[in-house]
């Protein structure tokens, strides 16, 4: 396939999820990623195992993030090696990097040094908190991140405490912000020959993502107040919520509270008005509850879908994987390691004319593919 990013040479000076994560969407797009490793340690997301699962001597993390990727091992303190890059650089039409501010200048590669050698660079710069403030050195970890920036406060119920999201959130939002930008800032080179200076940060980011609550925050001045039962969306009214059945669970999205007791017949439920729907919430989620959780999950999706109401189960991963509607989208893949192993992770999650993109070129030891940069360069 004739991808859309074919001939586009990113250098990733990145580590652990933001950088990789839009370096794996690039890669997925048909641009050549090379990781800018150290010889001796490599990027260091190699050693941040999750569940203390490794392939071969790196994290799976690693490899799930990293996979279709080049490795380019260079000391970034040793001239001869800022000579290769250079060179590297000069073919390159997109940098990015996550160091903490201030690293990549004191190595001669911070932009006003590397647009010297390629006036045409994208040269993206991620950080934690922006390159100002009093926070800007702080360790940009998503989880400390997540709690600075109130997101933790619209996840769990009223009387939960603070509960951040179960995943890199900010990480990978800011990686795939990052790739948006990147591909316009091509675009405008493409059609100028003049390149972009991008900087990105997982705090603009995990604020960006909260717009809607941020929005009517500033608005009203008052906090939007996580519902006592069943949050989803502090934002909402009954009945948005996740309710347990006799047997599991279902999501009930936004839809009149008349509508819904079509299928509850819940005698409870017909005293409420549909003003009532958000300053009654906690009321109406708790009679509602009490309701769903007479019948079975296919008890209440049966009936559901003769009145087409939103209505969905409640899926764990085995199950999900199990299911006709997530077979049929076709999401895995495997990848291949030099040692004849397999591992099973995620596709890219776009089609281009109708074709799913799928590689299983696994992530790359550490300088790899020295040999071969050098040589291309003279």
């Amino acid at each position: 396939m004739n991808l859309p990013l074919k001939d586009i040479i990113v250098l990733e000076f990145s580590q652990y999820l933001a950088g990789p994560c839009a370096g794996l969407k690039l890669a997925d797009l048909g641009a050549r990623v090379i990781k800018i490793e150290h010889p001796q340690k490599g990027e260091a997301g190699r050693k941040l195992a999750i569940k203390n699962m490794w392939v071969e001597k790196d994290s799976l993390l690693f490899h799930t993030i990293n996979r279709n990727k080049e490795s380019f091992a260079v000391d970034l303190n040793m001239e001869e090696d800022i000579s290769w890059l250079k060179k590297l650089i000069a073919k390159a039409q997109v940098i990015t990097h996550n160091f903490r501010p201030g690293v990549m200048e004191r190595k001669g590669l911070g932009y006003e040094m590397v647009k010297k050698i390629n006036p045409a660079i994208v040269y993206t710069q991620i950080s934690g908190y922006g390159e100002e403030g009093p926070w800007k050195k702080k360790p940009g970890q998503d989880l400390l991140l997540q709690s600075l920036s109130g997101l933790a406060y619209t996840t769990g119920s009223y009387n939960d405490p603070p509960t951040p999201l179960g995943l890199g959130i900010g990480d990978y939002l800011c990686g795939n912000q990052a790739v948006q930008f990147i591909i316009a800032a091509l675009i405008k080179a493409r059609r100028t020959g003049e390149g972009s200076f991008l900087q990105l940060s997982l705090l603009e980011s995990l604020i960006d993502f909260q717009f809607e609550f941020l929005t009517t925050f500033f608005q009203s001045g008052r906090i939007p107040q996580r519902a006592a039962y069943n949050n989803a969306n502090p934002l909402l009214s009954a009945p948005y919520g996740i309710y347990k059945t006799s047997d599991g669970f279902l999501a009930i999205a936004m839809m009149p509270l008349e509508k819904l007791n079509q299928l509850l017949q819940c005698m409870g439920l017909s005293s409420f008005k549909e003003e009532d729907a958000f300053s009654k919430r906690d009321t109406i989620k708790i009679t509602i509850a009490r309701c769903i959780e007479t019948q079975s999950n296919q008890y209440w999706l049966r009936k559901a879908e003769e009145l087409d109401l939103w209505i969905m189960p409640v899926f764990n991963w085995k199950e999900m994987k199990s299911a006709a509607g997530y077979k049929s989208l076709d999401m895995e893949q495997e990848i291949a390691l030099e040692n004849g192993r397999r591992f099973i992770t995620t596709r890219c999650p776009i089609r281009i004319n109708k074709k799913i993109l799928k590689s299983d070129k696994a992530a790359p030891a550490i300088g790899a593919d020295n040999k071969k940069i050098m040589e291309s360069l003279g």
